[in-house]
């Protein structure tokens, strides 16, 4: 289960994306606070949660949070939580941390902090990113993919704009490139591939959806050990505001 997510916002001068915040599901309370990510001067406090060293908390989901669900009443509602893969365990978190909550009218995405899974492993579901930037054959790629099928990670060293950045491509004739990780998963994903073996850090297909926008039509799994020297999320950027 979800219980955490972390609030990204994207600098309007650097575009660089810096996370900022953090929102917690427990005890059926919501809580937000800050991190130090939002000590950047380009950065402005939401709303009336203007006190950056506070804990808040409440009994319902947070406006800024709420309104980036999709209404019930929106005629592709049952579409969209299928492209999701959420199937009758919905909850806030869930849509959110699956949709990122994205939104065009502002730069700021949500993704969930991985806890371990009932095996005590790492995994976590992301969808492939950048699809815009590959090949026009890539969709009709995607139709012969199938649910679990594997899918491997390829480190884009000379990318200029993410040194971190990992590519996902195929793994059977024809191999072809499907998009990128999140950029927000990749420098933890990099660590799990150095502290675990590339041969044990296992990506999936979860789900592919044909008719859904670009960003939403590959959902994929990545499972692996979860080491005893790994902590996800450790920059200092994400930790509470001091």
């Amino acid at each position: 289960m979800i219980e955490k997510l972390s609030l990204v916002w994207r600098n309007p001068q650097t575009r660089t994306w810096t996370p900022v915040a953090c929102i917690e599901y427990k005890d059926n309370t919501y809580f937000f606070n800050y991190t130090n990510g939002a000590k950047d001067k380009n950065f402005v406090p939401f709303g009336q949660m203007n006190d950056l060293t506070k804990k808040y908390s409440s009994n319902e989901l947070f406006p800024i949070f709420k309104n980036r669900l999709l209404s019930k009443s929106r005629p592709e509602y049952e579409d969209y939580l299928n492209w999701l893969d959420i199937q009758g365990e919905y909850n806030d978190f869930l849509e959110l941390s699956r949709s990122r909550g994205i939104r065009a009218t502002d730069e700021l995405q949500l993704f969930p902090i991985p806890t371990k899974n009932g095996a005590g492993d790492y995994e976590v579901l992301f969808f492939s990113h950048g699809i815009s930037h590959i090949a026009p054959g890539y969709v009709n790629r995607l139709e012969s993919l199938q649910k679990n099928d594997s899918l491997l990670l390829l480190q884009d060293i000379q990318n200029e704009a993410d040194p971190f950045a990992l590519a996902l491509r195929t793994k059977d004739d024809p191999v072809e490139l499907l998009g990128y990780c999140p950029a927000f998963f990749a420098k933890d994903f990099n660590k799990l591939l150095d502290l675990n073996g590339k041969d044990y850090v296992h990506v999936y297909v979860q789900k592919v959806n044909l008719t859904a926008p670009l960003q939403l039509k590959l959902l994929c799994k990545l499972v692996t050990k979860w080491h005893n020297d790994f902590i996800p999320f450790d920059e200092e950027e994400f930790q509470p505001y001091l």
